[in-house]
Parts: structure tokens; sequence; C-alpha cells
């Protein structure tokens, strides 16, 4: 049985862990609830650059772009969406599960794909299984999200589908739900599929210079830069509602732990005074 030293420095030392995951709890809560409303906010912009681009294609459905044609498909690009850090639960684990789960699904061999990587834990995955990469350097996942960071990676994945030698790009992230539940999923950026020209909607009131064809050509990787934008505020909304989670759990699992070494230091500290109380009666009866 360990000694009661040694138990009231476990007990110290469970209280000082718990001290922490409390604090880190607090900060991811803060976090979260700023990244939330920012998160919620980009949806009517999307949504309206959206409305915007399909307008435009309604006033000419006839026209093509090639970030909106359907081909076979040979080779897939992925962008793995994860965090720097961990201590977030099972948020990293289950991208990159995921992420492996379609691999042996879709491919037989390393040619078929590309990955690309937002988020230190990918990046580092991939970089020791020696999957193969379209980065270089680990291009951070930071709280303050800025589109500049992961701009250079987008635009050079539409590069490589616009000169076909990528036939789909789709993106693994942690979709929030709520606080508590957040899903592992995929959506596909290229080919393009959720703009929808109507002839209904034909804007004939408006004039488009230097044409139609060039507008579309222009907004097309707006829409998809914001996209991916959109896609990254919710990973990381994700990220910290997994990370408060965890760190709620591990604080709970500390005082949990406290209160069972307290209660077999008090056993042992009992057990410690009785046997010393039976020595002094045992001396005192020798005495006597």
């Amino acid at each position: 049985m360990a000694s009661l030293r040694e138990i009231k420095n476990r007990i110290e030392a469970t209280k000082k862990t718990s001290q922490i995951t409390k604090a880190m709890n607090m900060v991811s809560a803060s976090k979260l609830k700023r990244v939330e409303k920012k998160h919620l906010s980009f949806g009517p912009i999307k949504s309206q650059i959206k409305n915007i681009l399909e307008g435009v294609m309604s006033s000419n459905p006839e026209l093509t772009n090639p970030l909106l044609e359907k081909r076979e498909i040979h080779k897939t690009g992925y962008i793995l969406v994860t965090s720097d850090r961990g201590l977030a639960g099972p948020y990293n684990a289950n991208v990159i599960r995921y992420f492996e789960t379609l691999v042996k699904e879709r491919h037989k061999s390393e040619k078929e794909y590309i990955v690309g990587t937002i988020g230190y834990r990918a990046f580092s995955h991939c970089r020791k299984k020696k999957i193969p990469l379209l980065n270089t350097e680990s291009i951070n996942s930071r709280d303050d999200v800025k589109f500049i960071d992961f701009q250079a990676m987008s635009r050079a994945f539409i590069n490589l589908y616009l000169q076909r030698e990528v036939d789909s790009i789709v993106m693994i992230y942690s979709h929030y739900v709520n606080t508590i539940s957040q899903v592992t999923t995929e959506e596909v950026l290229l080919p393009i599929t959720d703009l929808v020209a109507d002839k209904d909607r034909m804007v004939s009131d408006y004039l488009f210079e230097p044409s139609t064809e060039e507008v579309i050509n222009q907004l097309l990787p707006i829409y998809l830069e914001n996209t991916l934008y959109g896609i990254i505020l919710d990973a990381k909304t994700s990220e910290h509602a997994s990370r408060m989670t965890a760190m709620k759990s591990a604080t709970d699992n500390a005082l949990e732990i406290i209160q069972k070494q307290n209660l077999i230091y008090n056993r042992a500290r009992q057990a410690q005074i009785t046997l010393e109380l039976n020595d002094i009666i045992g001396g005192a009866n020798a005495v006597k």
C-alpha cells in the first residue's frame, strides 16, 4: 500500500492538473463563443455570393466553365482540416481515420490521390505515413482564422484541377452541430455541383462587362475560396467545442480521482492512528 506522503503528493498533483484543465475549458468556451459568432455571421455572406453567381449563370444557362464540368475521376485531391495542437478529444483522430477509410475504399495506389493539409496534426500524420502531400510545410490552423493562410493552397489545387492533374477536390473536416456533437464529413469542392442556373431567374436588366462568361470566370474562384473559408470556420468551431468538452471531462475525472484518493488517504491515516493507539495501550498494560 502507498505511504501517506505518496498519496498526499498524488492528490496535490491531481489538483494542479484539474486547475489547468479547468482553465483550458474556460479558454476554449470563450474562443468557441467568438468563432461560432463569426461562423454564423459568414453564412449569409456565402449565401448571397451564391445567389449572385446563380443569377449571373441564369442569364445564359448555356455557358460552361471547367470548374463546373464533371469528368471521370482518375486522381483526387483531398484537403484535411485538423488543429495544430492536441487536447481536443477525438477531433483530430476522427478526421484522420475518416480519410484513411476513404483511401482504402476508393484508391488502389498512392498515385490516385494527393493531400493538402490545414493544421499541423494532419501534416505530421501524412508526413509520417509518407502520404503524397501538396504542401511541403504545415499550414497553421490558428484561432484567428485568416483567409490568406490557406489561399495559396486553394489556388494551387484549383490550378491542378484546371490542368487536369486532379479530377476532384474533397474537403474532410469536422462539421459543427452543437457544443456536444461534431460530425466528421466530406464536401466536394470541385467540380462545383451546388450552383443551379434557373431560366426563371434571368437577370435581363443587367449588362455584363466585358461579358457574362468573363464575369462567371472571375466569380467562380471567389465562390470556391469563400466556400473553403466557411468550411474552415466550421471546423474551427468544432475544434473549440471538442476541446471544451474534453477539458471538462478531464476536470471531472480529476475531481473524481481526488475524491477516491482522499478516501484512501483517510483510511490509511486511520489505520496508522489505530496502530499507534494499540502500541500505546500495549505499552501501558506492560507497565502495569
